[in-house]
């Protein structure tokens, strides 16, 4: 199988426990006409009406987090608030010390208010917020807090999606750090990895053992035509080891057309599928008994016309070779692809006898890749290795139980829907 270094540009996707709600404004309530007990109620003549001269208590202020006076409060900061008694938060408005105001969304469930982009480094901000209280009162508060000076300890991360390109079904959002983010701090961290899709389509994130990378996908593939919009919201996001996320990650991308293919070491066949229909039927040369290729469901990672392999850092040396290779598509990182080999064309469909890869033909490695996208699965099946979780893009490799089980959070059943 061939070796690379892992290539191609990371693109650049919440953490607050306030409680808070959304809905429309309410208006205040009316004082009853008339009152029981206390002073008695006097009558306007002019008016005919009936008024209460005790004055009425004020409506208490809600409280604002981060408190007012707070400082060293990290870029990812939320806005929570609390209403005296309970009650929904309507309005939120945050504006920096120059007077710009800071666009931001609601949580779905009300937990708090997320700004759009990362606050500024040591930059003092005021939030005003509003909402109604059970009482039908209307109840504000303010806060000014200052955020932390930019921190010296960084965590890199990293996201494998392209904005503006266009992908295959199985293309999961791959969100990737280095180091990798530890279990105590994953739920901290998920809460600010957000993706939307169009139509809404439900998903759930997925972390590696190591916390080198997290899936995000839905119980099935996605549908033709989605939108999906993915924003890694981590920029001064604070974790137990001391370092704080990097920078904010977004892209917005489209899904292609269906196209799947499978491929059975029994037949030694691929076959190919298109919106459903099978379309072909390819012969192939899996991995030889000492190399075997790897069962489970990958999906096309990167393409290239024309490339090298060169393997002359395996310890085998009868795996060591450099060899001239067209149509290569990559679907694990440890080097098996799918490509043209005219060198095993005549025995592709009846032996193998590849180091892992996928052969086919010259037309047909043509074919294939003149019609696949990132992100398109490939599914082998019957041979001797199974695929090494994260050796490649692996969120299709298991069950959906398995799946939401690598989750940092709870999953409902059929998957969480957007967090806004």
């Amino acid at each position: 199988m061939g070796r690379f270094a892992r290539g191609g540009a990371m693109v650049g996707a919440l953490i607050l426990t306030a409680s808070l709600a959304l809905t429309g404004c309410g208006d205040n309530q009316k004082q009853p006409a008339f009152v029981a007990g206390g002073q008695p109620a006097s009558v306007s003549a002019a008016e005919g009406t009936v008024s209460d001269p005790s004055p009425q208590p004020a409506a208490a202020p809600l409280r604002v987090s981060p408190a007012d006076g707070a400082d060293d409060r990290p870029v990812s900061t939320e806005i929570g608030a609390t209403i005296p008694g309970g009650g929904k938060v309507s309005k939120v408005v945050l504006t920096a010390a120059n007077g710009t105001t800071v666009e931001g969304r609601m949580r779905r469930d009300g937990s708090s208010w997320v700004p759009s982009t990362p606050l500024k480094y040591a930059t003092r901000y005021t939030a005003t917020v509003s909402g109604t209280g059970t009482d039908g009162q209307t109840h504000e508060g303010t806060s000014t807090f200052t955020t932390m000076a930019k921190p010296k300890s960084m965590i890199g991360s990293g996201l494998y999606m392209f904005d503006g390109k266009t992908y295959g079904v199985g293309m999961p959002v791959v969100a990737e750090f280095s180091p990798g983010i530890p279990k105590k701090d994953r739920a901290a961290v998920q809460k600010r990895m957000f993706v939307r899709t169009d139509p809404p389509q439900p998903g759930a994130w997925h972390w590696l053992y190591n916390g080198t990378q997290a899936y995000y996908r839905g119980p099935e593939y996605w549908k033709p035509g989605t939108e999906i919009s993915v924003r890694l919201a981590l920029a001064g996001i604070p974790l137990s080891n001391g370092r704080y996320g990097n920078v904010d990650r977004t892209a917005t991308a489209k899904i292609g057309r269906a196209f799947e293919m499978k491929v059975d070491n029994a037949s030694k066949k691929m076959t190919v599928y298109q919106n459903g229909t099978l379309i072909r039927t390819v012969p192939v040369s899996l991995g030889k008994k000492s190399t075997p290729s790897s069962s489970g469901t990958m999906v096309v990672m990167e393409k290239k016309e024309s490339t090298v392999f060169d393997t002359r850092d395996e310890a085998d040396p009868d795996n060591q070779y450099v060899t001239k290779i067209d149509f290569a598509q990559r679907i694990t990182w440890g080097g098996e692809y799918i490509h043209a080999a005219p060198w095993s064309e005549g025995v592709q469909g009846r032996v193998n006898v590849s180091h892992g890869c996928v052969n086919v033909s010259m037309a047909n490695g043509r074919w294939l890749f003149d019609r696949t996208l990132v992100g398109d699965p490939i599914t082998v099946r019957g041979t001797t290795r199974r695929l090494v979780p994260g050796n490649g893009w692996t969120a299709w490799s298991m069950s959906w139980t398995e799946f939401v089980a690598g989750s940092a959070l709870p999953v409902p059943k059929g998957g969480a829907g957007p967090a806004f």
